[in-house]
């Protein structure tokens, strides 16, 4: 067992802090101190705050000495709304190629792990929306077979390019992406078919849905055996069966939807063993996310003593 409860790496995501891609370091510095001071090791780089891999050597250079002032090791580099399957075939080539200059910058930096999903850009309804996943948003094609070849076709490159690197990637699920189920998300990756290419179940962006969900357990079960980084957040969902009406908004961890000590259970006795990133949308996202944190201690420390794997 490569870590114990205590040392099990768990990063802050940084979704809940604005954009400082072209900010001063100090700035960077102020934001990395907030999350040290919650009293978090590591850091997801969510690339919503800053892209490492639009960035010149030297201000990697900045980045990485802030990292070790602050005294925060690096989960991954999360990458969002970059998908590869965009219909807009130069968008496509685009994020491609970010994606593969992040992995470049992950190894530069020293970070293990690139997190890559196939979610799109939000519509404009959903920016206008207090949550965003309450209003549809842009879906990958069902049953087209050249898409999907797309796909895996160019994830593998990215797969290839990292494992070129010594990074693992990871797959995000997202909802209406071929990421979208756990059978899905299953089926690319075996058909990548790449060691260092694996899954990041991360079943709060799905019974977060304002309709009918795939069991979350169920999905852990499929998704567990290759699950390389895990994105955990939850939700409080409700269902009115009189008017079919659904209702999510978010919640910590150990108070939602989701019971993540049967998650991290099914996890361990599938041979789990990577970092992990904990999320929250709305109000102080930093104090939840590190709440988060110390519950996923306690019940690894639990399973770990119990023999969970």
């Amino acid at each position: 067992m490569p870590f114990s409860a205590q040392d099990w790496p768990i990063g802050a995501a940084l979704l809940q802090f604005p954009e400082a891609q072209d900010a001063p370091a100090a700035r960077w510095a102020g934001t990395l101190y907030e999350v040290a001071a919650a009293g978090f090791t590591h850091v997801d780089l969510t690339d919503t705050w800053v892209r490492p891999g639009d960035l010149t050597a030297e201000r990697r250079r900045e980045l990485a000495g802030e990292l070790r002032e602050a005294g925060l090791g690096v989960t991954a580099i999360s990458t969002v709304r970059r998908s590869v399957t965009d219909p807009d075939g130069e968008r496509a080539a685009e994020n491609l190629a970010y994606l593969l200059r992040t992995v470049e910058a992950a190894a530069e930096l020293g970070v293990g792990t690139v997190s890559v999903g196939l979610h799109r850009e939000l519509t404009e309804r959903q920016r206008a929306a207090v949550w965003f996943w309450t209003e549809p948003g842009a879906s990958d094609p069902v049953g087209d077979e050249r898409a999907w070849g797309l796909a895996v076709e160019r994830l593998r490159r990215v797969g290839e390019h990292a494992a070129g690197l010594g990074v693992a990637v990871s797959l995000e699920m997202y909802e209406d992406t071929y990421l979208g189920t756990a059978e899905s998300a299953v089926r690319l990756v075996r058909e990548i078919d790449l060691p260092n290419v694996g899954l990041n179940p991360d079943i709060g962006n799905l019974v977060r849905l304002h309709r009918p969900v795939e069991d979350w357990e169920q999905i852990v079960l499929a998704t567990a055996p290759f699950t390389n980084y895990w994105h955990i957040k939850n939700y409080y969902r409700d269902h009115d069966p009189a008017t079919g009406a659904y209702f999510t908004v978010p919640a910590p961890a150990e108070s939602g939807f989701v019971d993540y000590r049967r998650a991290v259970e099914i996890a361990l006795a599938a041979g789990f063993a990577g970092p992990i990133c904990v999320e929250h949308y709305g109000g102080d996202g930093l104090s939840v996310s590190a709440t988060n944190r110390e519950y996923l201690r306690r019940v690894l420390a639990a399973k770990l003593r119990g023999g969970a794997r």
